[in-house]
């Protein structure tokens, strides 16, 4: 997909909120020259929880807005805050189905880096499930053998803690990803 001049919504938590508001989202909306609408909110779950949930606030978005593709956060809060799998789950389907009734765009999943969470593996096991099922797209970064294969040396540079890129973390290392994944759609 060509992405200049395209709108993409970015829904999500503090991955994607960014090291001081500034993530992937804003580094592609400035190489790639796209439009963005960020809803990202840090601590935030998937799981229609509380009104700051991925679904609460994807519900906000206004529907007149011509999406053509939207990218969401595997939250790794939910996993953080033993959110019942099953809730995960019907969040998903539910973003599944509002995106493709009210802007018939593509959707992509991404998930985080690796980092040691059980519980996080179960989430990204039925992500990749419910892909099948749904259609929609995964940007793996959690079994995706060049972001595994980083140096020591070069995690430490890349990351402020096992799930938040910093800003070089993000320009070196994850937008490049975000960009080609997206450009082959």
């Amino acid at each position: 997909m060509e992405l200049k001049n395209k709108t993409v919504l970015f829904l999500g938590s503090s991955v994607t909120y960014g090291d001081g508001g500034v993530s992937f989202a804003e580094m592609m909306t400035e190489k790639c020259g796209l439009n963005m609408v960020k809803e990202a909110l840090s601590g935030t779950t998937l799981a229609d929880v509380d009104d700051g949930s991925y679904v609460a606030r994807l519900k906000k978005v206004d529907r007149r807005i011509k999406m053509d593709l939207t990218i969401v956060q595997l939250s790794t809060n939910d996993a953080g805050r033993g959110v019942p799998l099953a809730d995960t789950e019907a969040a998903i389907r539910f973003i599944a189905d509002y995106v493709k009734t009210t802007w018939g765009c593509p959707l992509v999943f991404y998930t985080g880096t690796y980092f040691d969470s059980k519980p996080y593996a179960q989430m990204v096991a039925l992500l990749r499930k419910l892909a099948k099922e749904y259609g929609f797209c995964i940007l793996d970064l959690w079994d995706d053998p060049e972001m595994r294969a980083v140096s020591e040396e070069d995690y430490k540079r890349y990351m402020s803690d096992p799930i938040h890129p910093n800003r070089v973390g993000y320009r070196e290392w994850w937008t490049p990803k975000f960009i080609e994944f997206c450009q082959a759609l």
